[in-house]
């Protein structure tokens, strides 16, 4: 399973903004990667720059590479709405985002993890391939062998947020996808129709 697997902290100065979540690396150097650091100056960027740059966010955010996201773009563009938007709830739905956003790991690339090491089952069942797309009723659970592992011990302990869209019951350790977020439910700092000008080009 391809994915990103390099040093997240300078992904994260790269963007200006934690990405990745929480990182005390990136409160201390907060500025751009590189030998320069701030000193080096940056000409105006193009419109083509930001717009890639935007892309490049919205990938490391979800952990997705390029074919993945452009298949997802596709199916967007297919789909009724708006085609930005749907966009993002296609990577909200997926299951290792779900899994995170319940606070059963501490981040996606943990999330990503768990699913694939058959931890996580869906309506029952174990399922274990990250872009699995929920439906809403979809009840998500830790499969019965992993429910004391103390790494999904210790992020729910942890987890402090709570989505509208999502419910979690802790004493049987299963939540479900109520329904697909709206775009002002989903808190990621992404422009997407920034992304949407790039890939219609």
């Amino acid at each position: 399973m391809a994915r990103y697997t390099g040093p997240k902290t300078k992904i994260a100065r790269k963007f200006g903004e934690a990405i990745f979540g929480d990182d005390k690396s990136f409160e201390k150097k907060n500025y751009p990667p590189g030998m320069h650091g701030n000193a080096r100056r940056r000409g105006k960027k193009s419109e083509y720059a930001i717009q890639l740059q935007e892309k490049q966010k919205a990938k490391y955010t979800y952990g997705i590479l390029e074919r993945q996201f452009r298949n997802l773009f596709e199916k967007a563009t297919r789909s009724k709405g708006v085609t930005g938007e749907v966009l993002l709830q296609l990577c909200e739905s997926r299951l290792d985002n779900v899994v995170f956003r319940m606070g059963i790991a501490p981040s996606r690339r943990a999330a990503r993890q768990l699913v694939g090491h058959r931890h996580i089952t869906v309506n029952g069942e174990v399922v274990n391939i990250p872009s699995y797309s929920m439906s809403p009723g979809d009840v998500i659970g830790v499969r019965e062998k992993s429910k004391s592992l103390q790494v999904i011990g210790d992020s729910l302990a942890a987890n402090s947020s709570v989505y509208e869209w999502i419910t979690w019951n802790s004493d049987k350790r299963e939540g479900t996808f109520v329904t697909v977020p709206e775009r002002m439910q989903i808190p990621e700092n992404i422009k997407e129709q920034l992304i949407v000008e790039l890939y219609s080009k």
